[in-house]
Protein backbone atom coordinates (compact mmCIF):
# COMPACT_ATOMS: atom_id res chain seq x y z
CA UNK A 1 0.00 0.00 0.00
CA UNK A 2 1.26 3.72 -0.56
CA UNK A 3 0.67 6.27 2.00
CA UNK A 4 1.31 10.01 2.16
CA UNK A 5 3.59 10.72 4.78
CA UNK A 6 5.45 14.06 5.95
CA UNK A 7 8.90 13.29 3.49
CA UNK A 8 6.41 12.28 0.82
CA UNK A 9 4.95 8.93 -0.57
CA UNK A 10 6.07 5.76 0.72
CA UNK A 11 5.13 2.47 -0.35
CA UNK A 12 4.29 -0.32 2.66
CA UNK A 13 3.51 -3.78 2.55
CA UNK A 14 1.74 -4.94 5.48
CA UNK A 15 -0.77 -7.93 6.78
CA UNK A 16 -4.54 -8.36 6.60
CA UNK A 17 -6.16 -9.73 8.93
CA UNK A 18 -9.66 -12.09 9.04
CA UNK A 19 -11.57 -14.21 11.02
CA UNK A 20 -13.14 -16.62 9.18
CA UNK A 21 -15.59 -16.92 12.43
CA UNK A 22 -16.77 -13.59 13.37
CA UNK A 23 -15.60 -12.03 10.24
CA UNK A 24 -13.88 -9.25 11.76
CA UNK A 25 -10.99 -7.70 9.40
CA UNK A 26 -7.98 -5.16 11.19
CA UNK A 27 -4.59 -4.31 9.98
CA UNK A 28 -2.76 -4.14 13.11
CA UNK A 29 0.31 -1.91 11.60
CA UNK A 30 -2.49 0.75 10.59
CA UNK A 31 -3.55 0.88 13.87
CA UNK A 32 -0.20 1.30 15.30
CA UNK A 33 0.97 3.83 12.55
CA UNK A 34 -2.32 5.89 13.77
CA UNK A 35 -4.04 5.86 9.76
CA UNK A 36 -6.72 5.13 11.42
CA UNK A 37 -8.25 4.83 7.63
CA UNK A 38 -7.80 8.08 7.06
CA UNK A 39 -7.17 8.95 3.59
CA UNK A 40 -3.93 6.48 3.79
CA UNK A 41 -2.14 9.00 5.43
CA UNK A 42 0.14 9.13 8.60
CA UNK A 43 -0.80 11.83 11.20
CA UNK A 44 2.15 13.85 10.70
CA UNK A 45 1.11 14.23 6.67
CA UNK A 46 -2.21 15.21 7.95
CA UNK A 47 -0.91 17.91 10.24
CA UNK A 48 1.32 19.14 7.10
CA UNK A 49 -1.84 19.28 5.00
CA UNK A 50 -4.26 21.14 7.56
CA UNK A 51 -1.87 23.70 8.76
CA UNK A 52 -1.31 24.45 4.94
CA UNK A 53 -4.20 24.53 4.31
CA UNK A 54 -5.55 26.86 6.90
CA UNK A 55 -2.95 29.23 6.17
CA UNK A 56 -2.98 29.37 2.50
CA UNK A 57 -6.16 28.78 -0.15
CA UNK A 58 -5.98 25.32 -1.07
CA UNK A 59 -4.56 25.98 -4.58
CA UNK A 60 -2.04 27.34 -3.24
CA UNK A 61 -1.12 25.09 -0.11
CA UNK A 62 -0.41 22.07 -2.51
CA UNK A 63 1.61 24.30 -4.60
CA UNK A 64 3.83 25.56 -1.52
CA UNK A 65 3.61 21.55 -0.15
CA UNK A 66 5.04 20.57 -3.32
CA UNK A 67 8.16 23.14 -3.38
CA UNK A 68 8.57 22.86 0.25
CA UNK A 69 8.07 19.43 1.28
CA UNK A 70 8.17 17.62 -2.76
CA UNK A 71 4.62 16.61 -1.56
CA UNK A 72 2.48 16.16 -4.56
CA UNK A 73 -1.11 16.16 -3.47
CA UNK A 74 -4.22 17.84 -4.62
CA UNK A 75 -5.90 20.84 -3.55
CA UNK A 76 -9.28 19.26 -2.88
CA UNK A 77 -7.48 16.17 -0.92
CA UNK A 78 -5.94 19.59 0.83
CA UNK A 79 -9.78 20.84 1.57
CA UNK A 80 -11.32 17.10 2.71
CA UNK A 81 -8.49 16.85 5.50
CA UNK A 82 -9.03 20.27 6.25
CA UNK A 83 -12.60 20.02 6.83
CA UNK A 84 -12.32 16.48 8.56
CA UNK A 85 -9.86 17.79 11.32
CA UNK A 86 -12.04 21.33 11.73
CA UNK A 87 -14.95 18.84 12.99
CA UNK A 88 -12.36 16.88 14.87
CA UNK A 89 -11.03 20.31 16.68
CA UNK A 90 -14.43 21.64 17.51
CA UNK A 91 -15.58 18.70 19.28
CA UNK A 92 -12.05 18.41 20.73
CA UNK A 93 -11.93 22.24 22.28
CA UNK A 94 -15.41 21.37 23.60
CA UNK A 95 -13.94 17.97 25.22
CA UNK A 96 -10.52 17.84 25.64
CA UNK A 97 -8.42 18.51 28.94
CA UNK A 98 -5.63 20.24 27.47
CA UNK A 99 -7.56 23.67 27.12
CA UNK A 100 -8.92 23.11 30.30
CA UNK A 101 -5.34 22.78 32.28
CA UNK A 102 -3.92 25.75 30.03
CA UNK A 103 -6.51 28.19 30.79
CA UNK A 104 -6.32 26.87 34.88
CA UNK A 105 -2.24 27.64 34.66
CA UNK A 106 -2.65 30.57 33.72
CA UNK A 107 -2.30 33.85 36.25
CA UNK A 108 -4.57 37.00 36.13
CA UNK A 109 -7.92 38.33 35.79
CA UNK A 110 -10.37 36.81 33.15
CA UNK A 111 -11.30 38.84 30.51
CA UNK A 112 -14.23 38.14 27.52
CA UNK A 113 -14.45 39.68 23.70
CA UNK A 114 -16.52 39.30 21.44
CA UNK A 115 -16.71 40.45 18.18
CA UNK A 116 -17.46 39.56 14.10
CA UNK A 117 -16.21 39.48 10.89
CA UNK A 118 -18.27 39.25 8.07
CA UNK A 119 -17.73 36.06 5.95
CA UNK A 120 -18.76 35.52 2.16
CA UNK A 121 -20.93 32.55 2.09
CA UNK A 122 -23.23 30.85 -0.53
CA UNK A 123 -26.51 32.30 0.67
CA UNK A 124 -24.67 35.90 0.56
CA UNK A 125 -22.32 37.93 3.48
CA UNK A 126 -23.28 36.37 7.14
CA UNK A 127 -21.43 37.05 10.03
CA UNK A 128 -18.51 34.64 11.71
CA UNK A 129 -18.97 35.55 15.72
CA UNK A 130 -15.68 35.37 17.19
CA UNK A 131 -15.24 35.40 21.04
CA UNK A 132 -12.45 34.88 22.96
CA UNK A 133 -12.32 34.00 27.17
CA UNK A 134 -8.63 35.24 27.99
CA UNK A 135 -6.60 35.98 31.28
CA UNK A 136 -4.30 39.03 31.68
CA UNK A 137 -2.59 40.14 34.84
CA UNK A 138 -2.72 44.26 35.45
CA UNK A 139 -0.07 46.29 34.23
CA UNK A 140 1.18 49.27 35.72
CA UNK A 141 -1.59 51.90 37.03
CA UNK A 142 -1.74 54.60 34.50
CA UNK A 143 -3.61 58.00 35.00
CA UNK A 144 -6.23 59.35 32.59
CA UNK A 145 -3.75 61.32 30.51
CA UNK A 146 -1.48 58.11 29.85
CA UNK A 147 -4.30 55.91 28.08
CA UNK A 148 -2.86 56.07 24.85
CA UNK A 149 1.10 55.12 25.64
CA UNK A 150 0.66 52.54 28.69
CA UNK A 151 1.84 49.06 27.87
CA UNK A 152 -0.76 46.20 28.75
CA UNK A 153 0.61 42.61 29.88
CA UNK A 154 0.36 39.81 27.24
CA UNK A 155 -2.30 37.52 28.13
CA UNK A 156 -1.58 34.28 29.67
CA UNK A 157 -4.18 32.60 27.99
CA UNK A 158 -6.55 33.08 25.50
CA UNK A 159 -9.18 30.20 24.59
CA UNK A 160 -11.29 31.01 21.24
CA UNK A 161 -14.52 30.00 19.55
CA UNK A 162 -16.52 30.57 16.52
CA UNK A 163 -19.57 30.35 14.43
CA UNK A 164 -22.53 31.76 12.10
CA UNK A 165 -25.05 31.42 14.34
CA UNK A 166 -28.32 33.69 15.58
CA UNK A 167 -26.82 35.99 18.95
CA UNK A 168 -29.08 32.69 21.11
CA UNK A 169 -26.72 30.19 20.10
CA UNK A 170 -23.81 32.22 20.49
CA UNK A 171 -24.46 33.26 23.90
CA UNK A 172 -24.69 29.49 25.03
CA UNK A 173 -21.31 28.62 23.57
CA UNK A 174 -20.22 31.72 26.29
CA UNK A 175 -21.22 29.53 28.91
CA UNK A 176 -20.41 26.30 27.58
CA UNK A 177 -16.37 27.74 27.04
CA UNK A 178 -16.71 28.95 30.43
CA UNK A 179 -17.88 25.88 32.34
CA UNK A 180 -14.81 23.87 30.45
CA UNK A 181 -12.28 25.68 31.00
CA UNK A 182 -13.83 25.66 34.80
CA UNK A 183 -14.23 29.60 34.94
CA UNK A 184 -15.88 30.22 38.41
CA UNK A 185 -19.11 31.43 38.84
CA UNK A 186 -16.96 34.35 40.92
CA UNK A 187 -13.89 34.57 39.24
CA UNK A 188 -13.92 38.01 38.66
CA UNK A 189 -14.66 38.56 35.16
CA UNK A 190 -14.39 41.96 32.58
CA UNK A 191 -16.59 41.75 29.16
CA UNK A 192 -15.11 44.28 26.91
CA UNK A 193 -17.07 44.93 23.61
CA UNK A 194 -18.14 47.06 21.26
CA UNK A 195 -21.58 48.44 22.97
CA UNK A 196 -23.51 46.28 20.57
CA UNK A 197 -27.07 45.87 22.34
CA UNK A 198 -26.99 41.75 21.50
CA UNK A 199 -23.41 41.38 23.65
CA UNK A 200 -24.65 43.03 26.66
CA UNK A 201 -28.11 41.24 26.43
CA UNK A 202 -26.69 37.81 26.26
CA UNK A 203 -23.65 38.08 28.85
CA UNK A 204 -25.78 39.61 31.70
CA UNK A 205 -28.24 36.37 30.83
CA UNK A 206 -24.46 33.76 30.54
CA UNK A 207 -22.12 35.56 33.30
CA UNK A 208 -22.44 36.38 36.47
CA UNK A 209 -23.94 39.11 38.43
CA UNK A 210 -20.51 40.74 39.12
CA UNK A 211 -19.18 41.05 35.70
CA UNK A 212 -17.56 44.27 34.91
CA UNK A 213 -19.00 45.53 31.70
CA UNK A 214 -16.31 47.86 29.93
CA UNK A 215 -17.28 49.41 26.19
CA UNK A 216 -15.02 49.81 23.92
CA UNK A 217 -12.62 53.38 24.22
CA UNK A 218 -12.12 53.63 20.63
CA UNK A 219 -15.71 53.20 19.67
CA UNK A 220 -17.04 55.78 21.95
CA UNK A 221 -14.03 57.73 20.77
CA UNK A 222 -15.23 57.39 17.19
CA UNK A 223 -18.41 58.75 18.50
CA UNK A 224 -17.69 61.60 20.05
CA UNK A 225 -15.23 62.71 16.96
CA UNK A 226 -18.46 61.56 14.54
CA UNK A 227 -20.00 64.49 16.65
CA UNK A 228 -17.58 66.74 16.44
CA UNK A 229 -17.33 66.84 12.77
CA UNK A 230 -20.97 67.27 12.50
CA UNK A 231 -21.17 70.01 14.61
CA UNK A 232 -18.04 72.07 14.04
CA UNK A 233 -16.85 70.30 10.14
CA UNK A 234 -13.96 68.37 9.57
CA UNK A 235 -11.70 70.93 10.68
CA UNK A 236 -9.00 71.04 13.45
CA UNK A 237 -11.37 72.64 16.04
CA UNK A 238 -14.00 69.57 15.72
CA UNK A 239 -10.89 67.09 16.30
CA UNK A 240 -9.66 69.20 19.56
CA UNK A 241 -13.20 69.05 20.97
CA UNK A 242 -13.35 65.41 20.21
CA UNK A 243 -9.95 64.99 21.62
CA UNK A 244 -10.90 66.77 25.06
CA UNK A 245 -14.18 64.79 25.45
CA UNK A 246 -12.43 61.93 25.41
CA UNK A 247 -10.44 62.89 28.22
CA UNK A 248 -12.99 64.39 30.45
CA UNK A 249 -14.86 60.99 30.25
CA UNK A 250 -12.01 58.94 30.88
CA UNK A 251 -11.36 61.12 33.65
CA UNK A 252 -14.74 61.33 35.31
CA UNK A 253 -16.01 57.94 33.78
CA UNK A 254 -19.61 57.57 32.30
CA UNK A 255 -22.36 58.85 34.44
CA UNK A 256 -20.94 62.00 35.42
CA UNK A 257 -19.65 62.74 32.29
CA UNK A 258 -23.23 62.25 30.93
CA UNK A 259 -24.71 65.03 33.39
CA UNK A 260 -21.82 67.50 31.77
CA UNK A 261 -23.27 66.69 28.74
CA UNK A 262 -26.71 67.47 29.79
CA UNK A 263 -25.43 70.87 30.32
CA UNK A 264 -24.02 71.25 27.47
CA UNK A 265 -27.02 70.15 25.29
CA UNK A 266 -29.04 72.94 27.08
CA UNK A 267 -26.40 75.61 26.21
CA UNK A 268 -26.85 75.21 22.86
CA UNK A 269 -29.15 76.92 20.71
CA UNK A 270 -28.15 75.87 17.60
CA UNK A 271 -30.43 73.16 16.44
CA UNK A 272 -28.16 71.12 13.88
CA UNK A 273 -25.63 71.06 16.63
CA UNK A 274 -28.06 70.18 19.77
CA UNK A 275 -29.19 67.10 17.93
CA UNK A 276 -25.60 66.15 17.26
CA UNK A 277 -25.06 66.04 21.24
CA UNK A 278 -28.54 64.66 21.81
CA UNK A 279 -27.77 61.23 19.42
CA UNK A 280 -24.04 61.36 21.34
CA UNK A 281 -25.57 61.52 24.51
CA UNK A 282 -28.50 58.46 23.47
CA UNK A 283 -25.17 56.20 22.51
CA UNK A 284 -23.53 57.37 26.06
CA UNK A 285 -26.61 56.98 27.91
CA UNK A 286 -27.18 52.91 26.35
CA UNK A 287 -23.63 52.27 27.84
CA UNK A 288 -23.50 54.66 31.03
CA UNK A 289 -22.91 52.12 33.34
CA UNK A 290 -19.97 50.57 30.82
CA UNK A 291 -17.51 53.48 30.95
CA UNK A 292 -15.14 53.17 34.49
CA UNK A 293 -11.99 54.19 32.15
CA UNK A 294 -10.40 55.94 35.35
CA UNK A 295 -10.96 53.15 37.25
CA UNK A 296 -9.09 50.32 35.14
CA UNK A 297 -6.91 52.22 34.34
CA UNK A 298 -5.52 52.87 37.86
CA UNK A 299 -6.16 49.09 38.41
CA UNK A 300 -3.76 48.20 35.37
CA UNK A 301 -6.83 46.87 33.49
CA UNK A 302 -7.59 47.00 29.50
CA UNK A 303 -10.39 49.86 28.10
CA UNK A 304 -10.55 48.69 24.65
CA UNK A 305 -11.46 45.45 22.86
CA UNK A 306 -8.46 45.55 20.50
CA UNK A 307 -7.86 41.71 21.12
CA UNK A 308 -10.60 40.81 19.86
CA UNK A 309 -10.03 43.45 16.47
CA UNK A 310 -6.90 41.46 16.03
CA UNK A 311 -8.19 38.48 16.32
CA UNK A 312 -11.03 39.08 13.91
CA UNK A 313 -8.52 40.18 11.16
CA UNK A 314 -5.57 37.87 12.02
CA UNK A 315 -7.35 34.54 13.05
CA UNK A 316 -10.14 34.33 11.16
CA UNK A 317 -10.45 37.35 8.13
CA UNK A 318 -7.01 36.54 7.05
CA UNK A 319 -7.77 33.20 5.71
CA UNK A 320 -11.42 32.75 4.84
CA UNK A 321 -11.68 36.09 2.56
CA UNK A 322 -8.23 34.78 0.49
CA UNK A 323 -9.11 35.02 -3.16
CA UNK A 324 -12.86 36.11 -2.41
CA UNK A 325 -14.43 32.52 -2.29
CA UNK A 326 -18.06 31.61 -1.24
CA UNK A 327 -18.25 29.48 1.65
CA UNK A 328 -20.60 26.87 2.48
CA UNK A 329 -21.47 27.74 6.11
CA UNK A 330 -20.05 24.88 7.80
CA UNK A 331 -17.13 24.67 5.98
CA UNK A 332 -16.13 27.88 6.91
CA UNK A 333 -17.38 26.78 10.57
CA UNK A 334 -14.47 24.24 10.47
CA UNK A 335 -11.74 25.98 9.06
CA UNK A 336 -11.78 29.01 11.25
CA UNK A 337 -12.14 26.47 14.17
CA UNK A 338 -8.85 25.25 13.19
CA UNK A 339 -7.92 28.56 13.19
CA UNK A 340 -9.10 29.42 16.43
CA UNK A 341 -6.74 26.39 17.67
CA UNK A 342 -3.70 27.76 16.14
CA UNK A 343 -4.82 31.22 17.97
CA UNK A 344 -5.25 29.87 21.33
CA UNK A 345 -1.88 28.06 21.43
CA UNK A 346 -3.61 24.80 21.66
CA UNK A 347 -2.02 23.05 18.03
CA UNK A 348 0.62 20.87 19.73
CA UNK A 349 -2.06 19.72 22.12
CA UNK A 350 -4.35 18.64 19.27
CA UNK A 351 -2.07 16.62 17.73
CA UNK A 352 0.09 15.14 20.33
CA UNK A 353 -1.98 12.37 21.15
CA UNK A 354 -2.28 11.15 17.59
CA UNK A 355 1.40 11.28 16.62
CA UNK A 356 2.67 7.29 15.90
Amino acid sequence: MTILTSIGHVTVERRYLACSKCLAKTVPWDQWAGLENHRRMSPHARRMLTLAGTSWSFDTAASRLKELCHITVSDDTIERVCQEEGQRAQKWMNESDAPVKSFAAATGQAEFYTDGVKVNTTGGWREMRLSVLAKRQAALPATPAQWKDRVLSAPTARMAVCAIAPANVVGSSWKRLADHLGLPCDHPLSVLADGAKWIWHEAAKRFNKDTRWIVDIFHVSEHLHHCGKEMLGNSPMARQWADAQLERLIEIEGPRFINELDEQIAATTDGAQRKSLENLRGYLQENHDSMWYATRLKEGLPIGSGLIEGACKNAVAVRLKINNPRWRIRRAEKIAALRCLDYSLQWDPFWQDRAA
